[in-house]
């Protein structure tokens, strides 16, 4: 959530921790980032710490400006010591303790926020520089923190435990996050899915399976991968790999199609499972499903052909695709594909109605997540909901 809007927008960084002059440098800090105006960002990111060193936000923002990788590192690894020492100042010395009352409760305690984000920015840094033990062991700690898991951390945890082989430790955290209470009733699983056993071998059942068609990218993919590397070729994993490759098929056009891996994550907004959701997942992951041995156990299921070889979407054509990746997509909503430039024209305007009311949502959404006012075109209401388990004083 932008910390413009919700909670914070209304109380102030962590609650009112950070001062009103400190939070304002940052803001117009940030605004010319966005701007792609870095160097003018500097000055108001430096007087935003001099009114206040314990800005959290505003060392995240100074870190991303370092001259280079291990000064970012730096700055962010200082931080998470500012961070911590503060929240034992405002929760007490045992806010950090398992059987303390803070653990399992951060994000909704509105002070622990600068401080996880401060982790999530970590988690980053430690993967760019190829730290991936402690980029590991830092998005673990988020989860042990905040089980319920309010950043979205679940999505990549498969990955970094892959990225340090442990590929049991990864299958039992996926499958954590699928069981019914997880996936089906929003149950965050005990330590968010880091109480680590032995995984189980089991499969589903084939009505069952069906229910997952929105379960999260990273969650199935990573549940295949990690089945696949522990297990080898069987019918949990082949089962993982088919229920990945209908829910997002957008990854393994890319895998197959031996496209260029990504440079970076999506920022854009997104609906669940679509284009942006693969970006961020290959950005982290597609080197492993380049493996030889991975990349030909997916190449030879027929599962996965049938989810990610397209048919023509011009409903009166229904030829299908030889190869993976063969038919070009609407270049505006990304949405349908077309086996000639011919049903495209034809099919343009049934199509044109669905292409326009899906960037409409898109512009919507974006706006949304930067703090901006609504398009005022737009037919989509926008709420925000920010619960909080303990509200500062007012």
């Amino acid at each position: 959530m932008n910390r413009r809007q919700g909670a914070e927008g209304h109380f102030g960084l962590g609650g009112g921790m950070v001062s009103r002059q400190s939070r304002e440098n940052l803001e117009k800090a940030e605004d010319l980032c966005r701007k792609k105006r870095p160097h003018e960002a500097l000055p108001y990111l430096r007087k935003a710490l001099d009114l206040d060193p314990e800005n959290l936000d505003a060392m995240i923002q100074l870190a991303f400006l370092a001259p280079n990788l291990a000064s970012s590192v730096k700055t962010l690894e200082n931080a998470e010591r500012t961070g911590r020492s503060v929240l034992q100042r405002e929760l007490g010395d045992d806010c950090f303790d398992d059987d303390g009352e803070s653990v399992g409760n951060f994000w909704m305690l509105i002070q622990t926020r600068p401080y996880m984000r401060v982790l999530q920015a970590l988690v980053k840094l430690y993967w760019d520089t190829g730290k991936y033990d402690k980029a590991c062991d830092t998005i673990l700690e988020m989860m042990r923190l905040c089980p319920g898991d309010n950043m979205g951390s679940r999505f990549s945890v498969g990955t970094h435990l892959i990225s340090c082989k442990r590929y049991a430790d990864a299958l039992f955290f996926c499958q954590q996050w699928l069981t019914e209470e997880a996936n089906g009733k929003g149950v965050p699983p005990p330590r968010g899915g880091t109480a680590f056993k032995a995984p189980h071998r089991n499969t589903m059942a084939v009505k069952k399976e069906k229910g997952y068609d929105w379960t999260p990218t990273g969650i199935l993919y990573s549940a295949a991968l990690a089945s696949f590397k522990h297990w080898g070729d069987c019918e949990q994993s082949r089962q993982y790999l088919k229920m990945a490759a209908k829910a997002n098929p957008n990854v393994l056009l890319k895998v197959l199609g031996n496209v260029k891996k990504p440079s970076g994550f999506n920022n854009s907004p997104r609906s669940p499972n679509g284009p942006e959701d693969a970006q961020d997942y290959l950005y982290l992951s597609q080197d492993f499903w380049m493996e030889p041995d991975v990349w030909n156990w997916a190449n030879d299921n027929p599962d996965v052909k049938a989810a990610v070889l397209k048919v023509c979407s011009r409903p009166d054509c229904g030829a299908r695709e030889v190869r993976v990746a063969e038919y070009k997509r609407c270049s505006a909503c990304h949405l349908v594909s077309y086996c000639s430039v011919a049903c495209q024209k034809d099919d343009w305007s049934r199509h044109k109605p669905e292409c326009s009311e899906y960037k409409k949502r898109k512009a919507s959404v974006r706006a949304f997540s930067m703090a901006k006012a609504v398009p005022i075109d737009s037919p989509y209401p926008m709420f925000t909901s920010d619960m909080l388990s303990a509200m500062p004083d007012l």
